[in-house]
């Protein structure tokens, strides 16, 4: 088999644990709350925990990539998932699993960016986005399987089994990387570890503070003060990243255009579309009263939209440029987000899946676009910088989204002195991110129209991609 489709395939196994155990997981928060004790909101700190600990510790994954090499990395970061995988199973308590989730976030931040490191190390560009829909279309196979799946073991077994069906694939994953992962290394550059501790203290506390303003866990004063200090610290690495040498996140990649703009608007989009498997399993089954597998069966849909989008992904970008493509996609895919706050329990099932199919597919070819967009005019030394810097912003971009819909969600409840579970709570929570989402199109309106050109291959045969000059990039 061709590079471009083993390596991408091989590293598709991480993604795919990785994104069956989140889906499933999201389809049983009801379940899981109610064993546990605890409101089913409050489960978010599960899902924002293991995104805290993939944006802390996936900074330094490219130096212990370059350290130690790519292939013992992602082996070693495989088997810390699959440890926590097991603690999540074992968890008796709240704390108890926020935890293992941080633990799984661990093995997940070295996980999937040294993975992506190692196709931008040996994917020409040219070929990059048809690699990066080969890495995807076997990872969103999780996606698709873990809804009905994590549905199915919770209506008729016990959800701590979903944390334990990751365990077969891991495994594969581990050998094949054994026997397939080139031995990449870097140049030995320091780590800037005043840095790490700044950016990783800052992180933690910021979105931990930011998780835990509900009184889940700690206390509303002690919420907001870590919220304070962790958003300190992060002002203070700023100011640190601008005089080191070799910063751990080297925030001057923000100066060129298309990562900028890739990274900024990303995380907008993301924010909206990142709440998306927090509120619609708990609508579908608090709000309707579905039982978890009925839930499942019905939001992988959206999985499977996203994966038939794959396949066309580098032809439509093709055909239009990533300029065109994402401005439009942006608002398509905001709206329809909207749209699924009007969703009732007596909406047509074939109208609902029907939305949610036709959603995956435009989310889908926004998140290639923008995966592929931000390293359009990245310089190989600066990949491995670029990749953690861009793998860091989608991970605290998904947690805000989880975040932000579950306060949406509890301030509907008190405007409306309805229940939490009151369907027109999750009307007012899918508006609220659906907007956020949608006000990423202000700065993809600033990508030059040629942007990201060589990528999509609409740059012409011969002819080099040119710069525009600073005063011809649209928004300086």
């Amino acid at each position: 088999m061709r590079k471009e489709r083993l390596l991408p395939l091989i590293v598709a196994t991480a993604l795919f644990i990785e994104n069956m155990d989140s889906t499933a997981i999201t389809t049983s928060l009801p379940m899981i709350a109610g064993d546990l004790g605890v409101e089913p909101v409050a489960l978010k700190l599960a899902l924002t925990t293991y995104m805290l600990a993939l944006a802390v510790f996936i900074p330094i994954s490219g130096w212990v990539a370059d350290r130690f090499g790519a292939r013992p990395t992602f082996m070693a970061a495989i088997g810390v998932f699959l440890l926590g995988s097991v603690g999540c199973a074992a968890s008796g308590s709240l704390g108890a699993l926020v935890a293992a989730r941080f633990l799984q976030g661990m093995g997940g931040a070295m996980m999937v960016p040294v993975g992506r490191l190692v196709l931008l190390r040996t994917v020409p560009k040219a070929q990059l986005v048809q690699a990066l829909s080969w890495l995807t279309i076997p990872a969103l196979l999780g996606p698709m399987l873990g809804p009905p799946l994590g549905g199915l073991i919770t209506t008729y077994s016990n959800w701590r089994f979903i944390f334990l069906i990751n365990l077969p694939m891991g495994l594969l994953g581990i050998y094949l990387a054994w026997r397939h992962i080139p031995m990449l290394r870097g140049g030995a550059r320091p780590l800037d570890w005043r840095g790490f501790g700044l950016s990783a203290t800052g992180l933690a506390l910021t979105m931990f503070g930011f998780a835990s303003m509900g009184r889940h866990l700690i206390s509303t004063p002690v919420a907001a003060a870590c919220l304070l200090t962790g958003a300190g610290l992060l002002g203070v690495y700023a100011m640190h990243a601008r005089h080191h040498p070799h910063p751990l996140i080297d925030l001057g990649l923000m100066k060129l255009p298309t990562f900028r703009i890739g990274v900024l608007g990303g995380s907008l989009f993301r924010i909206g579309i990142g709440a998306t498997p927090f509120l619609l399993p708990l609508m579908l089954q608090l709000g309707f009263g579905l039982n978890p597998l009925q839930s499942g069966l019905i939001t992988f849909t959206s999985a499977a939209g996203a994966m038939f989008m794959k396949t066309l992904a580098g032809r439509i970008l093709r055909r239009w440029g990533f300029r065109k493509v994402m401005i439009t996609n942006a608002m398509i895919a905001s709206l329809l987000l909207c749209c699924f706050g009007l969703f009732r329990a007596d909406t047509p099932y074939p109208l609902i899946i029907g939305v949610l199919l036709v959603s995956g597919c435009f989310r889908s070819l926004q998140f290639t676009s923008l995966n592929a967009i931000v390293y359009a005019d990245v310089e190989p030394a600066r990949m491995a910088q670029a990749s953690s810097l861009a793998a860091m912003a989608q991970q605290v971009s998904l947690a805000i989204g989880i975040t932000i819909g579950g306060y949406a969600l509890s301030v509907a409840s008190v405007a409306t002195r309805q229940p939490l579970e009151a369907v027109i709570n999750f009307s007012f929570a899918f508006l609220t991110v659906g907007l956020i989402s949608g006000s990423s199109v202000w700065m993809m309106l600033r990508l030059a129209p040629d942007a990201g050109a060589e990528m999509s291959g609409k740059a012409e045969p011969g002819k080099e991609v040119t710069e525009p000059k600073p005063e011809q990039r649209p928004g300086n």
